[in-house]
């Protein structure tokens, strides 16, 4: 009977193996200022997301790539096509390459996001904010335009 039971056990953990393999680790959530969630991501352990946006003087996409690594979200690399008003890089915060096109990435920068969220003002349809993730393009833009929301990382 112990053979059986341990026979059964085996037989369900590895059923719900695959199923606990699936489910993702994390969510990346977006809650507008009446704490309302308008935007759930799920984000598996070191999957990688990036936030774009439009330079609001230059007009240049910039991007900012981001991944979770052990519970920590973590800014990993950034595309900035110029040294544009705010943009620019921090000696210390990862290794700077030429783009081959004027421009520069940021790789390796592996800078912790406080307290796994952070604040944002979302832009208008011009700044156009945005989330590549998955290989799809969500606007926030288009969901909270001139709203401040929070993005943060949640464990499931």
């Amino acid at each position: 009977m112990l053979l059986l039971k341990r026979g059964l056990v085996g037989c369900c953990l590895l059923l719900l193996t695959p199923l606990a393999l699936a489910s993702p680790a994390y969510s990346l959530q977006v809650i507008n200022q009446d704490e309302q969630l308008i935007l759930n991501l799920p984000l598996n352990e070191q999957e990688g997301w990036c936030l774009v946006w439009n330079h609001s003087v230059a007009g240049f996409a910039v991007e900012d790539c981001f991944i979770v690594k052990a519970g920590q979200w973590i800014l990993d690399s950034s595309h900035q096509p110029d040294f544009a008003a705010g943009l620019g890089h921090t000696l210390g915060r990862g290794k700077m390459l030429s783009d081959g096109q004027g421009g520069y990435h940021i790789q390796n920068m592996a800078v912790k996001i406080s307290g796994n969220q952070m604040l944002l003002r979302v832009g208008s349809l011009a700044v156009n904010h945005r989330f590549d993730y998955r290989k799809k393009t969500i606007s926030l833009s288009e969901l909270a335009a001139g709203q401040r929301v929070t993005l943060k990382i949640l464990r499931n």
